[in-house]
Parts: C-alpha cells; structure tokens; sequence
C-alpha cells in the first residue's frame, strides 16, 4: 500500500500544505544533550541504533522549546518580508516536521515498547504545536502582509498563497473558543488515530491448519509455519493473505482465512472508527464546511466531493461490463471445475480461488511457480539498478549502519557525485511494527543557514521472510508494490528546492509519481536482470512471461470495480455522514453491494476495523485511480523513446519528481508530456480500449 508524504498522519497532511509534516530546517537547538542521536549534525544520518525511548522525548521538547523562540522573533518582524517571516517559518515547520516524522517512524518500526510509547507521545505533542502554529492569528497577520506587498518570484508567491490557505484549513478564522474546540477535536482525532493503528499492528490471528487443510498452500507458507506437531500456524497478515485465498485446496481454509483478516482489529477499532467520522464531521463543520470530505477534497486536485463522485461512477460505468464478463466466466469455469452451481455467487475466497486456477490451466500461469523466479535477495538489486539508470541516480549501501533493527540497510545517493539523499530498507515483519508497505519521508531536502540538508525516506515493508529451506521469494504482485513503494523514495530523493514546505505533493496526485513505475514490471528486459529460478537459476522464460502479460488483464474490470467501490466507501464515510442518524460501517457495505458488479464484501466481517486509509488518509482512496490516469499517461514518454531510456528517466525525475508544490502539477505534467493529460493510456492498461472514462 502506498501513501503520499508517509509521514503526514495529522489534519495538516489533508491540505494543501502537506509536505510540513515531512520538511526540515536547521538543526535542533544546543540545549539538546550532545549525546543525543538526533544531533548527529548536518547531513549525517542518525545512529538510531543509539536511540532510546529518552532521546526522542528530550529531542521534542528541545525542537517545541526553539521553535517558541523562533515563532516570536517572526510575529515580532516590524516590516515582514519574505526572508524575515516567510523563510524562518519554512525552518521552523521543516524542524518541526523532522521531528514529527521521526517520533511517528519508531512509534511504526522500534522493537522496544518504550521508544514507541515515547514515539507516539512526541508525535502528538508535535502535531499539537503544528496545529498551533498554523492557527495562530499573528502569524496569519505577518504572512498576510507579505502577500499584500507582492512582487514575489512565481515559487515564492505560490509558498506564500499556500501557507495562508493551509492556515485557514487550520481553524486561523476561528474565534478563539471555536479555535479552542478544534484544537481538542484534533487532539482527540490523533488519539483515536494512534489507536487505531496501534490495535491494527497489535493484531495475532493465527490460522492454525492440519495437513489436509493446508493442501494446496505453497511451499513458501509450509515451510515457514510448519509447527512440531505436524499442523501448521500461518499469521492473519497481508503478505499471507493471497497466498491462502488463492492456493487453499479446502474451501473452508480460504473461507475462515478470508474471514480472520477482514475482522483483524474488530472488536476494538469499530468504535473507534466510529468517533473518528463523528469528530471529523463535527471539525469541518466548526470550518464552515458541509462534511469532512468537502473539507480535505477543497485542497486536492479534485476541489470538491462532486467531481470525485463523478470520476467514480463514470468509472464504475466503464467497467461494469467487462467486470459482468469476467464474472461470468469465472462463475462457468468454477461450474465445470468446481461443482458448485452456476446460481450459487461466486463468494470472495471462490473468486480468488477459481481465478487463479484458471491462471494455470487456460493460462498456463502458476503464481506460486512464478514467485520461484523472483528472490528477494535479487529482486532487490535488480530493482535499485533500474532505478539507478532510469533516473541517473547512484546508490551506494553503507556497511554497518546504526539502525533500529539488524534487518534494516541503509543507503546514500549520489547524483553527480554529490551527495543527493539517504533511505533505508526495513522490508520484513516483526512483532509489532506497522504491517503495510509505505514508502515514509524522514527528511525533505531544503536550504536553511547550516547549508543544504538532503532527503532521507524509508521504505517499509513485510515481505515473508526467507527460512532454513527457502529463501525470501515475492509474487509478480508483490513485485509490483515494491516497485510502487520505492517509487515515493524516489520521488523523495529527487526533490530539488528551497523550501521544506513545498515537498511533496497533491495527495490526489502523489501516487502517480509511484504508480507509474509499476509498468516495469511488465517488461520482459527489465524482468531478466533479475527474475532467476532460486534453485536452478535459470532466467525466467520469455514464454511464460508471454503468458503472463496475455492474462494480464482477464479480471481487470473486476479489479477496477473493486477498487471503485472501496473508494465509494471511503467516500460514504465522510461525505454522507448524517450525526443524526449515522448508517453503521458495516450497512454501508452492504448498500454499496447492489451498485457495484460484484462486492467482495462478506456479510459478517468488518474489513473497516484494519483499513490504514480510512483512519490515517480520509478521502484519499480515490486518489489511487485519479493518479494511475496520470501515471499512465505519463509513462507515454518511456513507451516512446524506450523504458531504460536515461534522458526521459532524467527528463522525468527533474520535471515531475523534483518539482514538490513549486508550481502547478497540471503545468509539469503538461511540460513533461509536450500536450495536456488525456486518459487513453489508462483506458489502454485496463483493456478497454473502445471505452472512455471521465476526467
């Protein structure tokens, strides 16, 4: 799963100046021990290895306590100006925002429970000063007369017209007991956020299976989760999810698996989901506007929940045939294949099931075969030497890095031989640490007084690990998302500006930059490099990579009608909340049921107890598809001069990836494409080339 600005977990991530969760300034103040790890000084990484649960907390406070010293100076400013007001706020958000990001991180990755506690105890204290400093009146006042005086370069004038925007979404209007009211609101949202989150990754269901229930399941799962006794123990996580689903032989193993992880959290997070729409409903309508989604979507590309809904239906239109198609022929091969009667409906774990069985016999296509030929170990090379020539970026793996698990790598990027960036690799699950896959921004470059402060990102991961008999091997899916995810670290190394805030992106366009390297992944030159049979060695065959690239797209209108329909209910959530009469989580899945081809919905489970977007990235679902139009017009350049292609790679990394908010998106994806964005390539990627989709 992929986020834009990783790091981003407040109400300041849901508008348009959401890079000041991820920015960075000069360093943190002296009255920080010196031994403190958080100030290893300008441009060296951080011995998190170092790191205790008291670092982090005496880190926070120190960067609160300069930052008060900061903000006064800069509301003291009797003639404000961009350099004396505008500059020293980047600074201190960028600091403010190191911070943050990194209390969020080990509250996501430390194995000790006190540097978590403490992680998620800076955090909140973090936010709530953020929330603070964007809402302060005196502050407005300053920027506001920066503005009126104008004259500003195009970067520095959009920086400004943000900022103020930002305050606004931050409650800057408000009189000071409404002020007062948000501030708890977000108090109480970060709360329940934290929470949720917490229960999520706190989560062990454990599906345990005799050696006939396990029939079916793929090497890579026996191996790992075989238990003395002769059963098998397999954790109800996303990395064992297809897997299970798709290979179980027994329909009651992929029912009760399918079953355990959509009520992953439940008991706990339905209430608290609950209060999160409830208290997000009551903050945008204490701003002044109709409901939650009509607030955050005000600052995305969208502009308003009408256009979002508009891209969904005329997608959920678009698809439903070939969505009907597929259905049918699924439900007939599972008719012939299966027993089951052709009116029984085609429940999610059949679906799975069925359509990986097709795979293999009318395909030709086994997954669990497949994944043989893709071992981490490899594909991870492979990956980042693409990347490497694609964007004309060198990453060296620093030896023996100070980091907070021994699992954890560390690398440099150099671009013409200077330093450029630094991200890390945590790519495998442990006891409680965040159980997705994200790409997390640590550190935005930007300019301060110290000189010019690089990147760092980490990549985030929980690949199945490797065992005594097997090596970690990753599914084409799997290879998909690593290739996605390290796309955001990408797009983080690349940023080349000023200003901390203007990192990052429009959330509804962040995943685009991701997104758009998934195509790789479909090329048979780019698959060689790396994809070898772990065992033989042998480079997967082109044949079969034929195969797989004519089944590509047997059940993408199943696959976009699911994924419209999530986004429907993100949606629901936020933009159709009636506090009168809230309609249950679990009723809206069951009312979305009849709109939609198929639901993947199983009538007593509770998906929405252990979905991260609906807690952390409200109204953001959508952004999924509204981004993959883009990407994949986008990606029109490479299929044009070639997919190894350093010009455009470079092209692209100095047009798109570095550009951050400097200037308007539509304006750099114009320049990079020579035309204005169409969605013919995107049509063309889900097969339906005869069709044509809104926006």
């Amino acid at each position: 799963m992929t986020f834009i600005a990783r790091s981003a977990h407040t109400l300041i991530a849901t508008i348009l100046v959401a890079a000041l969760l991820t920015g960075c300034g000069e360093k943190a103040p002296e009255v920080v021990e010196p031994g403190n790890p958080f100030m290893a000084g300008l441009n060296v990484p951080v011995p998190y290895g170092d790191v205790t649960a008291a670092h982090v907390s005496e880190y926070a406070t120190a960067v609160l306590q300069q930052s008060n010293e900061r903000l006064a100076t800069i509301k003291a400013v009797a003639d404000p100006t961009f350099d004396n007001v505008v500059v020293p706020l980047d600074d201190i958000s960028g600091e403010i925002s190191k911070a943050s990001s990194n209390s969020w991180m080990l509250y996501w990755v430390s194995p000790d429970e006190a540097t978590r506690d403490a992680g998620i105890a800076a955090y909140r204290e973090l936010d709530a000063w953020n929330v603070g400093l964007f809402s302060d009146a005196d502050l407005f006042a300053q920027i506001n007369a920066v503005a009126d005086k104008g004259g500003l370069p195009a970067i520095e004038e959009k920086l400004v017209a943000d900022i103020l925007i930002g305050m606004k979404q931050s409650g800057v209007d408000l009189s000071p007991a409404d002020l007062e009211h948000f501030k708890a609101l977000n108090d109480e949202i970060n709360d329940l956020t934290s929470q949720y989150s917490g229960n999520m990754n706190a989560d062990e269901s454990m599906l345990k299976l005799d050696a006939e229930g396990a029939q079916g399941l793929p090497e890579t799962l026996t191996s790992r989760y075989a238990a003395d006794d002769g059963t098998f123990e397999i954790p109800v996580i996303a990395a064992n999810y297809s897997p299970v689903v798709s290979n179980a032989d027994s329909e009651a193993t992929r029912r009760s698996f399918a079953i355990m992880y959509r009520n992953r959290a439940a008991d706990t997070n339905l209430d608290i989901l609950d209060q999160l729409v409830a208290k997000r409903h009551e903050l945008a309508q204490l701003l002044g506007y109709e409901t939650y989604a009509d607030y955050t979507l005000s600052v995305k590309m969208a502009g308003s929940p009408d256009r979002v809904w508009a891209f969904l239906d005329d997608l959920r239109k678009a698809t439903a045939e070939k969505a009907q198609q597929e259905l049918d022929m699924l439900t007939r091969y599972r008719s012939e294949n299966g027993g089951a009667s052709a009116a029984e409906p085609l429940v999610p774990w059949d679906l799975s099931y069925f359509n990986n069985q097709l795979l293999k016999t009318e395909y030709e296509v086994d997954r669990e075969e497949i994944r043989k030929y893709f071992q981490l170990d490899k594909v991870m090379p492979g990956m980042l030497t693409i990347y490497q020539e694609l964007l004309d970026l060198e990453f060296r793996k620093v030896e023996n890095p100070s980091v907070w698990h021994e699992s954890v790598e560390m690398y440099e990027v150099f671009a013409d031989g200077k330093l450029k960036g630094r991200f890390y690799l945590d790519l495998f699950p442990r006891p409680n640490k965040e159980s997705h896959f994200y790409g997390v921004p640590l550190t935005p470059g930007n300019s301060n007084e110290a000189g010019y402060e690089v990147p760092v990102a980490m990549l985030l991961g929980n690949f199945t690990p490797g065992s005594d008999d097997l090596p970690s091997l990753v599914s084409h899916s799997e290879l998909s998302t690593v290739f996605h995810e390290f796309g955001h670290i990408a797009n983080s190394m690349s940023f080349d500006g000023n200003y901390a805030m203007q990192n990052g992106s429009m959330s509804d366009f962040g995943e685009a930059m991701s997104q758009i390297f998934e195509n790789w992944i479909w090329d048979y030159d780019t698959l060689k490099g790396f994809a070898a049979h772990y065992e033989t060695g042998e480079v997967l065959p082109e044949e079969t990579f034929q195969r797989m690239l004519d089944a590509k797209n047997i059940t993408s209108g199943i696959g976009a009608q699911s994924s419209v329909m999530s986004s429907v209910y993100d949606m629901e959530l936020y933009n159709h909340y009636d506090p009168e009469d809230p309609v249950p989580t679990d009723q809206i899945w069951r009312n979305l049921a009849g709109q939609f081809v198929y639901s993947s919905y199983i009538e007593g489970t509770h998906p929405q107890a252990a979905w991260i977007h609906i807690n952390t990235h409200p109204t953001y679902y959508y952004g999924y598809l509204w981004s993959r139009v883009y990407a994949q017009d986008m990606f029109t350049q490479f299929e044009q001069n070639g997919l190894r292609d350093t010009a455009t790679g470079k092209r692209y990394r100095q047009i798109i990836l570095a550009n951050g908010t400097q200037r308007p998106i539509e304006d750099a994806v114009t320049e990079f494409i020579g035309r204005p964005m169409n969605n013919e390539a995107y049509v063309r990627s889900l097969g339906l080339e005869d069709e044509k989709q809104g926006d």
